[in-house]
């Protein structure tokens, strides 16, 4: 294969693998930034204190993360086709994506919000501010250098899962690597689908440690 080949099978392959981490990403923060606060929140320790509360989301985030994601992708098969009407392509491999990410973001955001000292909240709460507000306009503001830096790890995650997704169809770099690189030894295609990984990994992580330092410095 030459290279004037490969170059229209790489931009839309990498088109479809930035579609899918963005949306993925975007629904992950939306579903697994609440799962963390609620885990830190129900904490012993924490604004809505509830044992039996928090061991549950505990044990639901640990089944979670103890998937092995291809494992994950076939088993939620039967619920991708009833959400999208189809297990294949980039907008089904967005489904086993969330889901196999919410866990794992909301064990980073509970860790973020962990990191918010103690006496923060304590002044906060010693003027009379409400539970709920200490949350929306202290825990989170306080912690948004760390949520970034999580946010950061959760795409490059997102990254290496979206290729895995390639096994199934999904589309996307992994994809193109399946079925030209291994299927049809081309080689060289093969290691340019690779390259392309590692500088949207780098990138990933280069804008999101800039943009946790910006945050950490403002703070």
């Amino acid at each position: 294969m030459t290279w004037e080949e490969m170059v229209p099978l790489l931009g839309q392959a990498t088109w479809e693998t930035v579609q899918m981490v963005f949306w993925s990403t975007l629904f992950t923060v939306v579903f697994g930034l609440p799962l963390g606060v609620a885990l830190v929140g129900t904490s012993r320790e924490g604004l809505f204190p509830s044992r039996i509360a928090n061991q549950l989301l505990s044990l639901v985030v640990n089944i979670g993360r103890s998937l092995p994601f291809i494992i994950l992708m076939i088993a939620v098969i039967p619920f991708t086709r009833l959400l999208v009407g189809t297990t294949i392509g980039l907008y089904a491999a967005v489904v086993p994506l969330t889901i196999g990410a919410v866990p794992f973001f909301a064990r980073l955001v509970e860790i973020a919000l962990r990191g918010v000292s103690a006496d923060v909240v304590q002044a906060a709460h010693a003027m009379g501010v409400s539970r709920t507000s200490i949350v929306a306009k202290v825990l989170l503001p306080e912690a948004k250098s760390a949520l970034v830096a999580g946010i950061t790890v959760t795409v490059i995650t997102l990254v290496s899962y979206s290729a895995m997704a390639g096994v199934i169809g999904a589309g996307g770099l992994g994809d193109l690597a399946i079925r030209y690189g291994y299927q049809r030894f081309e080689t060289p295609l093969m290691i340019a689908t690779c390259v392309v990984i590692i500088i949207l990994v780098q990138l990933a992580q280069t804008v999101g440690d800039a943009l946790a330092n910006r945050l950490a410095a403002r703070r």
